[in-house]
C-alpha cells in the first residue's frame, strides 16, 4: 500500500544520490514515495533550488533527509509548505548566518579536512586514497572504492555560503550522530542535535557515511521519523 508521505534524500559533498543505496530499497518497500536528489554542488543557493524543485514536484507531505552538507540544503529547502520534518544524518544543522565552514571552525579541524584539496578548476576533491579512511569507514572495500572513484567535487563557495533562517526552527527534526566521524567532529554533531531540539537523537559507531556502513540503523531511524506523520 502506498503511504501518503514522500521521503526526499539529499546527499552531501563528494557524493551523489547513490550514497543512499542501502536505504532506498527498504523505504520503498514500506510504501513510501522516495526520491534521491542529485545536487550540482556548485553553490548552496543552487543546491537548495534543485532540492526545492524536487519537493515541489511531489504531491503531499514530504520528509527531507540530509547527509553532511545536505543538512545545509534541507535547512533551506525545508521551508517549503509541504515539508513536514527534517532528518539530519551526520549533517550540518546551521543557524541563520552560519556556513558549513564556519561550523567546522568551532573546533579543531577534523582529520578529513587535510584530505580536501582543489582540483585544476578550483573545485574541491577528497583525496582518492584517503577517502575510505576518512569518509566511509566500515563500508565494504568494493563500495568504498566505488564511492571514492565516483566522488563528485564541490565548489568551495558552497562551504562558505551562509544559511538563511533554517527550517528546523519551524518543523520537527531528528538527528543521527556518527561517533567515529572524521569529516564533522562528533562533538559538533552532538551540539547541533541539541541546538535544534531534535525530537530524537541516536548515536552510531559509524564513520561519516553512516547510511552506507549502517544502512539498516539509518533506514530504521528515517522510518521512525516518517511514521510520526502517518
Amino acid at each position: 500500500m502506498n503511504k501518503h508521505l514522500n521521503i526526499v534524500l539529499v546527499h552531501g559533498a563528494f557524493g551523489d544520490g547513490s550514497h543512499w543505496r542501502k536505504v532506498i530499497p527498504t523505504i520503498v518497500a514500506k510504501g513510501f514515495t522516495v526520491r534521491a536528489v542529485q545536487l550540482p554542488l556548485t553553490s548552496l543557493e543552487e543546491d537548495v533550488k534543485r532540492t526545492s524543485d524536487m519537493v515541489a514536484s511531489l504531491e503531499g507531505p514530504t520528509l527531507l533527509v540530509g547527509h553532511s552538507y545536505g543538512g545545509m540544503v534541507i535547512s533551506g529547502a525545508g521551508l517549503l509548505p509541504n515539508v513536514v520534518g527534517l532528518v539530519y544524518i551526520a549533517a550540518f544543522a546551521p543557524e541563520a548566518g552560519e556556513s558549513a565552514g564556519s561550523i567546522l571552525q568551532l573546533r579543531d579541524a577534523p582529520e578529513g579536512a587535510a584530505a580536501i584539496a582543489p582540483g585544476p578548476s578550483g573545485l574541491l576533491y577528497l583525496d582518492y586514497h584517503m577517502f575510505p579512511e576518512v569518509f566511509c569507514q566500515g563500508v565494504s572495500v568494493e563500495d568504498a572504492l566505488v564511492m571514492a572513484s565516483a566522488q563528485k567535487p564541490i565548489a568551495g563557495a558552497a562551504f562558505g555560503a551562509p544559511s538563511h533562517e533554517p527550517a528546523w526552527k519551524l518543523k520537527p527534526s531528528w538527528y543521527q550522530v556518527s561517533k567515529n566521524d572524521k569529516m564533522i567532529p562528533p562533538k559538533t554533531e552532538e551540539w547541533m542535535a541539541g541546538r535544534i531540539n531534535a525530537k530524537k537523537v541516536i548515536s552510531l559507531d559509524a564513520g561519516h557515511a553512516s547510511m552506507a556502513s549502517h544502512g539498516k540503523e539509518v533506514t530504521d531511524f528515517i522510518l521512525e521519523a516518517a511514521e510520526t506523520f502517518l
